[in-house]
């Protein structure tokens, strides 16, 4: 759901224009926008693979850290590798049931962050886990930042 001032907020957090649809999907107390999910299209057709997106600024500050700190690598090692592999599928899935099914061009491909396997993008995991998704990284993440879901 958007609050007015919304788009002015999240082009601000990501420092940009969106490029497509979206909904913000989780808020900070105050009603600021946390994570937003993308339409699978941007607005000139491009596959956007990135449902959902982190715009939290400590968030993402603290999950740099982590990333900087080889939490890319650790996330992957204590993930079972089968669980991940689910946890793209059914982002992917999720994602490419917005599509329109008169949809005949480019799709984005991957699953959480855009990849295919493994880990890429800490930020993309927590954005799902965040929005109530089942990531196993998501709430690896999650725990090393001491975060609790929205609601919780």
């Amino acid at each position: 759901m958007r609050h007015e001032g919304d788009e002015e907020v999240v082009a601000s957090l990501l420092g940009r224009d969106p490029g497509g649809d979206y909904t913000v999907v989780v808020r900070r107390d105050d009603g600021s926008p946390m994570v937003i999910a993308n339409a699978p299209l941007l607005r000139d057709g491009t596959p956007m693979p990135t449902r959902y997106w982190l715009l939290d600024p400590e968030l993402r500050a603290g999950v740099g850290r982590l990333e900087a700190a080889g939490g890319v690598r650790e996330a992957e090692a204590h993930t079972d590798p089968a669980a991940l592999a689910e946890c793209h599928r059914r982002y992917a899935e999720e994602r490419d049931a917005l599509i329109p099914p008169e949809w005949r061009g480019p799709r984005p491909t991957g699953g959480v962050g855009g990849t295919r396997q493994g880990v890429k993008c800490l930020h993309a995991h927590l954005a799902w886990w965040l929005a109530g998704g089942d990531d196993p990284v998501g709430a690896w993440v999650a725990r090393r930042l001491g975060l609790q879901r929205p609601g919780a």
